[in-house]
């Protein structure tokens, strides 16, 4: 699946959940993508997202805070 429709499948499913803050979630969910854009197979956008919606959008990704990505991050050898 690709990373765009990751995202709009993600976002729909938050805006189901009423205990899930859409707004941060949405940001969560546009940052891993934005990060998948930018690191491509380096980076694992499903398991972003996924801890996206496992802590409600209180752990926000930044794609230029290598400590906010660094469980994200893969070695392709």
């Amino acid at each position: 699946m690709d990373s765009s429709r990751l995202v709009v499948v993600l976002l729909l499913s938050c805006l189901c959940v009423e205990l899930v803050p859409a707004n941060q979630v949405g940001v969560c969910i546009r940052n891993c993508a934005q990060c998948k854009k930018m690191f491509g197979a380096y980076f694992e956008g499903q398991l972003c997202a996924d801890t996206c919606l496992k802590f409600k959008g209180k752990l926000i990704p930044d794609c230029e805070d290598v400590a906010s990505i660094g469980p994200f991050l893969n070695r392709i050898d």
